[in-house]
């Protein structure tokens, strides 16, 4: 078959470089190894999380909050089982509305490992069955990334786990050890901390998701004390031992002393790695850096003129949305467009609860870069919508440029931070000052006044209920 585009690779880059060039006219087919479309993201990462992130904070408010609002019920317990099977639920309707899509954009699927014969030609291998081969003009490489382990701490899946596995466990776990205090450690950890894990995080740096505004680690750290998270900071892990019946993970404290932890289980979120296996890079001439991700230019062109790499399996932030913004930028660069990508501007989340949201500079990055700037900052407990729902913790914290009052950075923690990000992301799309945000009318009562107030504080140290 004769394609004018193929995609490998059926994540959210993947799928959306499809999407998008089938509906700018190419003949489209993409190429996936498992046997369900959607990746990571929505197989076992994204999609899953947020519906086990979810289930968890009902349990957790049923069991502390619901006395207050005036819901009287017996003590909620944990069906384990089911909350897994719902999970499972949520990730099928979306893989089948992936599927969906694809039939709707005509795009052809090929269930296999892609590989390159040449720059045009791509052998698809099933797990069972003959092998094929796909002839192509051009390729879109979307393959995206897997999760990190460390050579004294390998993931054997049983004890030892990644996010996959712990978004499929039989039992719930009588502890957890989490070794990473990023993203993916926090929002996992914080699922099984409020059903009932005792949940210790293991953490190299000296605060929590270190890549976010520093204010931001030691807000969500304060509040995720509260549901039970023990904290290990400026820790060094130097082994993981599955014993069989327990997890014994040693470590060195920042003055030297060892530190030994036992758990049932211990959860590896160091982070992700870019993910080329058995792609044939060699046959194409295609290199990758240090890091195992594909060298690409400004334009997410790999050495070979017809061959592209958007996502995780490239440089930058692994988010999913990051890589669907890049598989519609290659899909409309391929159809003569102009289209192009801020990525200062695409927004990072945790979806732990309080959730925390960031756009833009850090404070830290702006004092490195010797910028000068101001910032303003307001408290979700001086909201009356935040009152209303007793979702106190946290605050809006908006970095501006001194002179020109332009925003430069939001950091927010709190209640439906991940849904307020976005409209940073549009003041700041616009370029917007804190002032042009503090002067647009913010529905009251909502989360969303926090915004307006921090915007205040920076441009006047002015805000109105504080």
């Amino acid at each position: 078959m004769q394609y004018d585009v193929t995609v490998i690779g059926s994540g959210p880059g993947g799928y959306v470089a499809a999407i998008r060039c089938a509906q700018l006219g190419f003949k489209t087919a993409i190429i996936e190894k498992y046997s369900t479309l959607g990746g990571t993201c929505l197989n076992v990462g994204c999609i899953p999380s947020k519906a086990l992130l979810d289930s968890s904070e009902h349990y957790h408010n049923a069991l502390t909050h619901f006395k207050e609002h005036g819901i009287d019920i017996n003590k909620p317990k944990v069906n384990f089982k089911q909350m897994i099977a719902r999970k499972a639920d949520v990730v099928k309707q979306n893989v089948d509305g992936i599927a969906f899509l694809m039939k709707k954009n005509k795009i052809d699927v090929h269930q296999g490992v892609g590989s390159f014969i040449d720059k045009n030609t791509i052998k698809v291998t099933p797990e069972k069955g003959e092998a094929t081969e796909v002839k192509t003009d051009k390729v879109i490489i979307a393959t995206g990334s897997k999760p990190a382990d460390l050579p004294f701490a390998r993931i054997d899946k049983k004890r030892v786990i990644s996010s996959t596995e712990s978004l499929e466990l039989k039992e719930l776990p009588k502890h957890l050890i989490v070794i990473g205090g990023g993203v993916i450690g926090m929002e996992l950890g914080s699922v099984y901390a409020r059903i009932g894990s005792k949940v210790t995080v293991v953490e190299y740096m000296d605060r929590i998701i270190p890549t976010m505004d520093s204010t931001m680690g030691k807000e969500l750290m304060r509040s995720t004390k509260k549901i039970g998270i023990d904290f290990k900071l400026s820790h060094k892990v130097t082994a993981v031992e599955n014993t069989g019946k327990e997890v014994v993970v040693k470590a060195e404290d920042k003055k030297g002393n060892e530190v030994e932890l036992k758990a049932d289980y211990c959860l590896i979120a160091i982070g992700r790695k870019a993910y080329t296996d058995g792609l044939g890079l060699d046959n194409v001439g295609i290199k990758t850096d240090d890091r195992g991700r594909i060298e690409v230019d400004e334009h997410l062109k790999t050495s070979v003129d017809t061959i592209y790499a958007i996502g995780d399996v490239v440089k930058g932030a692994m988010l999913a949305h990051k890589a669907e913004e890049e598989g519609a930028l290659v899909a409309e660069q391929m159809a003569g467009q102009k289209p192009h990508i801020n990525y200062k501007l695409i927004p990072g989340v945790v979806y732990t609860w309080p959730e925390v949201a960031s756009v833009g500079y850090t404070e830290e990055e702006l004092k490195e870069a010797g910028k000068s700037y101001k910032t303003g900052s307001f408290p979700f407990k001086a909201l009356g919508r935040a009152r209303a729902s007793m979702d106190l913790d946290g605050q809006v914290k908006v970095l501006a440029d001194k002179e020109t009052d332009e925003i430069l950075g939001v950091h927010i923690v709190g209640a439906r931070a991940a849904d307020m990000i976005a409209s940073a992301v549009t003041a700041m799309e616009y370029r917007a000052s804190a002032e042009d945000v503090s002067r647009m009318s913010h529905a009251h009562p909502t989360y969303m006044e926090a915004m307006k107030e921090a915007c205040l504080a920076a441009t006047e140290n002015r805000p109105i209920h504080m």
